[in-house]
């Protein structure tokens, strides 16, 4: 990594334009600032989200630093806020935009009882006047968009009027860009992880909405694991795709995105060039105290597949966490995939 400093912000700061096309599903306690560095080293053009942060976390954790402090070279990067309050949500939006991020987006998708208790998450479905006053507020404190991530419903919910009725309403308030998880929400019966898996995906739901409302970008999001899916998608009239637990899982997924689409070369051609191009990081990490474990555990999937995958696998999973492991353990889990013996026909194009 050659822009090593954490980004402190600056709101004057130049960003890149944002190309939605791709980007990286928000996910607790996975998209850390160390994968999202990590993932640099696979795809430069990919849109990346946070974890979700909490306004209360923003406003009154300490140090500020933990919640929202990133590396340069994660950018285009989206912070993703949990919350109800439109003026807690409108300070937290200014604190992100001062902070040097280049998008908000408003958390209306997680099912988790914990986050419905405070009015966060997918609950605020069944309060659309109060999503749009809380993107009404948080549009005025900033200058960089503001988007929506929801779900197609909650519950007993109508999929097609109740969906409409949220969209029109946050629409008005002056979002244009929402992305949208193909499932209902079950708040009551299910679990967090059920609701990941057990409603059923609704992705033509996704492109009625999308032809219903061409003035706005609706991105689709769910189930979706390969490149040649998300390619389908954008054909069937979504303005861009997200993938989540599939990146982090099989993080090499992310190698051919800029290839595949956006059309440009990708930063690292073979797993191994990925490895030594995260390298650098991992140090300045390491001097920084944070330990080994908490870096690399982003990385147990990066050999899937390969002959010797499950021996890094498992170094790392037993070594990393050791009192005073430093690089050496990040290089002799690399040096137990032989790099001569990898067949990497054309990245396993995904």
């Amino acid at each position: 990594m050659n822009e090593n400093a954490t980004n402190r912000g600056n709101a004057t700061t130049t960003r890149p334009a944002l190309d939605r096309t791709f980007s990286v599903a928000p996910m607790m306690d996975w998209t850390t600032r160390d994968y999202r560095a990590f993932a640099r080293c696979l795809t430069r053009r990919a849109l990346l989200y946070t974890e979700m942060v909490t306004t209360g976390a923003i406003l009154h954790g300490s140090p500020r630093e933990r919640f929202l402090g990133y590396d340069a070279v994660e950018h285009p990067l989206a912070l993703q806020l949990g919350g109800s309050d439109p003026g807690e949500l409108a300070e937290c939006a200014a604190i992100a935009e001062a902070w040097g991020y280049d998008e908000v987006n408003l958390n209306v998708g997680c099912p988790s009882d914990r986050v419905q208790n405070n009015l966060i998450g997918a609950c605020l479905m069944g309060y659309p006047d109060k999503v749009a006053e809380a993107v009404a507020a948080m549009r005025r404190a900033v200058s960089i968009p503001v988007t929506v991530k929801c779900r197609i419903g909650i519950d007993d919910q109508d999929e097609d009027a109740d969906l409409e009725r949220f969209i029109d309403r946050v629409a008005d308030a002056g979002c244009d860009t929402f992305i949208v998880h193909a499932r209902k929400a079950w708040l009551q019966g299910l679990s967090p992880k059920e609701n990941r898996d057990v409603p059923p995906l609704n992705y033509p739901r996704i492109y009625r909405l999308k032809a219903q409302h061409p003035e706005l970008h609706i991105g689709i999001n769910g189930g979706i694991k390969t490149l040649e899916a998300c390619r389908g998608h954008l054909d069937a009239g979504a303005d861009s795709v997200m993938i989540g637990r599939e990146a982090y899982q099989n993080p090499w997924l992310l190698a051919d995105v800029d290839s595949t689409l956006y059309g440009v070369e990708p930063p690292a051609t073979s797993r191994h060039e990925a490895a030594r191009a995260f390298r650098p990081y991992v140090m300045e990490r390491l001097a920084e105290g944070v330990k080994l474990n908490h870096i690399t555990r982003h990385l147990l999937g990066l050999f899937q597949g390969c002959a010797g995958g499950r021996r890094f696998r498992r170094y790392l999973s037993e070594s990393a966490h050791k009192e005073g492991a430093g690089i050496s353990v990040y290089d002799d889990a690399i040096g137990l995939v032989d790099e001569r013996r990898l067949a990497e026909p054309a990245r396993e194009r995904a």
